[in-house]
């Protein structure tokens, strides 16, 4: 039976706004307090200029509770911090941790946090373990990428029920048997994101194949976010991809990303890479169309990025320049079982006249049927963008 028109357009209204529903519940997550240290501890004392002021049972971070040896930081000279503000370093049993409550349903966490180094001249460096209920996640400096003397990094904390408390504790690990030769970590800057649980795009197969859900990117920073190896793509801060090697969320901001407002680039050499799975009919033949590109970081040389679907392997080359540039590819395969990986590899290692670690950029990843989904009518396209662009308006104004 046909629809009359006002019934079709209150059916095309209700599909264009499932974006906007996502993109309302994205906007939800919990805050955390005194996030970037600013707000400073109770009991400091007056008029101090020491880059370092040791925290004991008289003080008090607001927002946070602490134990072992904590100091509160100030960045100068020999400490760089993104803004150049406070941070907090935790020294041997160092601790600190913060409860916040899970304000939607269905909803994932993601962390963002930056990491520095009070001490350059050491023979070990200590390790940081981030953990909630859901997740635990150790980082480290040992292996510096970025032209900064800092690091930010990604990490999946989890996912709970609304009003659920959630305990978020970072903590200082090392191995070391003397705390004087050791590096110990500096802890800056946490963003707490919220994404809910992500649905198969229109026309893709695969989740987030443009990598819009990931971590939150630091306003103060040119610096992308680096992301270490996860094998689950549940537990990843790139929801639906779980990661081989470190590679780098980068944003439309300060590089060059080929479509939307994030990207992926491969900075940890041969092998590194990201993989996913998808639920196909098997014996089916299927299109992998992406985008293969540079971040705009000065990055030369030629990138062989492999593309896996299944048993299909192929290899694409891209000569760079290191100016921004971007080209499509696509393969076709068959499925070979109902669960299909899909995995891109790099086999180049590439680093800056500067020394900084860089690579291939993917970005606009789309899995299809290879012979076409059904065109929408343009009227309807239209339509859902003149929807969309509007309450994106609202919810910025």
């Amino acid at each position: 039976m046909a629809l009359s028109p006002s019934s079709e357009i209150r059916m095309q209204l209700g599909l264009c706004l499932l974006p906007i529903l996502f993109i309302a519940l994205a906007s939800t997550a919990a805050d955390l307090q005194n996030p970037d240290f600013e707000s400073p501890p109770s009991n400091l004392p007056e008029n101090s200029t020491a880059p370092f002021e040791l925290l004991t049972a008289n003080n008090t971070i607001p927002g946070w509770t602490f134990d072992g040896t904590v100091q509160y930081v100030t960045a100068g000279p020999t400490i760089a911090l993104p803004g150049n503000g406070h941070a907090i370093q935790l020294g041997q049993d160092g601790k600190i941790n913060q409860t916040f409550i899970a304000n939607t349903n269905t909803m994932n966490y993601i962390l963002t946090f930056t990491l520095a180094l009070g001490d350059q001249n050491c023979s070990a460096i200590a390790d940081i373990l981030v953990s909630a209920p859901d997740s635990r996640g150790v980082f480290s400096l040992k292996q510096h990428y970025g032209k900064e003397t800092w690091e930010s990094y990604g990490h999946y904390l989890g996912g709970w029920r609304d009003g659920e408390h959630i305990n978020l504790v970072i903590q200082s690990q090392t191995t070391e048997p003397n705390p004087n030769s050791t590096c110990w970590p500096i802890v800056d800057t946490l963003l707490l994101k919220g994404v809910a649980t992500l649905d198969k795009g229109n026309g893709n197969l695969l989740p987030n194949g443009g990598f819009e859900s990931g971590p939150d990117f630091l306003s103060n920073s040119t610096e992308g976010i680096l992301l270490d190896p996860v094998s689950s793509p549940i537990q990843s801060a790139i929801q639906q991809w779980s990661v081989l090697g470190t590679v780098k969320y980068i944003d439309s901001k300060n590089y060059f990303v080929p479509e939307g407002n994030a990207a992926i680039e491969f900075i940890s050499g041969i092998s590194t890479g990201i993989q996913t799975a998808s639920t196909l009919t098997e014996g089916s033949a299927y299109n992998l169309d992406f985008t293969l590109g540079d971040a705009n970081d000065s990055c030369v040389g030629t990138f062989i990025l492999g593309a896996q679907a299944g048993s299909t392997v192929q290899n694409f080359t891209l000569q760079s320049k290191g100016t921004g540039s971007a080209k499509n590819f696509s393969m076709t395969f068959k499925a070979d079982s109902s669960v299909t990986p899909i995995s891109f590899l790099s086999y180049s290692s590439s680093q800056t006249k500067d020394g900084v670690f860089c690579g291939p950029v993917v970005d606009n990843v789309i899995l299809q049927a290879s012979y076409g989904l059904k065109p929408e009518i343009p009227s309807k396209v239209t339509f859902c963008w003149l929807v969309f662009l509007v309450a994106i308006l609202q919810l910025t104004m």
